[in-house]
């Protein structure tokens, strides 16, 4: 079997290995524009097979590259993205352990490594949900509600990505192509089997962030009421205090204790005890 590695899309090798085994140039078109959904194209002499390596950046975001591969019955073409090492170190360690293998299975090596890349991915999720989850029960923030959203949007492009893997894989299983060993086919279950397992992981995590949205929600209309009825206390209690005050401040006479000497007194004790009041009778209707 030969097996090219491409490392490069624009690399002038891809262009011969096309014109040496008859690569449709469609084909070498989608290597060569980046951002192709997950597919399987059969052509007479080769298979098209585009898979989606996935990536966690330094941000939190994902990036999704593509990996193209070129499957014939007595070669393997594999055009990578650069700047990708994660892949790289995928392809040169299949490489070097390929021995005798046929195209097919050096094809089913590569797609196994490429969704076994997802389980971190999927677990690192569930890392920044707990951690989001605990952050808007005790201390719900802005700050908290955006990464809800960041994170929500990383989940549907994985889902996206896990979806069309998911009929990669199938279409490996169903396809009659004599590109394809019999002799593949639990394997190619079993890739289908660990896709739809991280998909459903996948709509759980999403779930489980819908979950984390209601709570902050829910926690921030919490603390808003609780300003609320602060506000609504203050100002009950103080109205009677301001009424009274008010009046007292006019200039009317034969208002009672305006010509007493304790009539400040009088008017402060009055104050008070209608705030003693007012406090007993909320404190009863458990406002605070």
């Amino acid at each position: 079997m030969e097996w090219h590695l491409i490392r490069e899309p624009g690399d002038p090798e891809l262009d011969r290995l096309a014109e040496r085994f008859h690569l449709h140039p469609l084909h070498v078109e989608d290597c060569r524009h980046r951002g192709q959904t997950a597919k399987v194209e059969e052509n007479h002499t080769y298979l098209f097979v585009v898979l989606k390596p996935v990536a966690v950046n330094a941000g939190g975001s994902l990036d999704i590259d593509d990996l193209d591969l070129f499957v014939g019955a007595d070669f393997l073409i594999t055009v990578q993205e650069s700047g990708n090492p994660q892949v790289a170190r995928l392809l040169d360690q299949i490489h070097a352990a390929c021995g005798d293998l046929r195209p097919d299975q050096v094809l089913y090596r590569v797609a196994d490594g490429v969704v076994d890349s997802y389980l971190p991915i999927i677990e690192h999720f569930n890392d920044a949900i707990d951690t989001l989850e605990d952050e808007v029960l005790e201390k719900p923030a802005p700050e908290a509600l955006s990464r809800i959203f960041e994170t929500k949007r990383a989940l549907i492009e994985l889902r996206r990505v896990l979806a069309n893997m998911r009929d990669v894989s199938a279409h490996l299983q169903r396809t009659e192509s004599n590109l394809i060993g019999r002799d593949l086919w639990p394997f190619l279950r079993d890739l289908y089997d660990h896709l739809a397992r991280n998909l459903d992981m996948v709509e759980m995590q999403r779930d489980l962030l819908t979950g984390a949205l209601d709570i902050y929600l829910s926690s921030v209309a919490n603390r808003t009421n609780q300003v609320m009825k602060a506000l609504t206390v203050l100002s009950t209690i103080a109205l009677p205090i301001l009424l009274i005050s008010s009046v007292y401040g006019m200039n009317i006479h034969g208002l009672p204790w305006i010509d007493s000497p304790y009539g400040a007194v009088i008017t402060a004790g009055m104050m008070a005890a209608i705030t003693v009041v007012l406090l007993l009778i909320l404190r009863r209707f458990r406002w605070f």
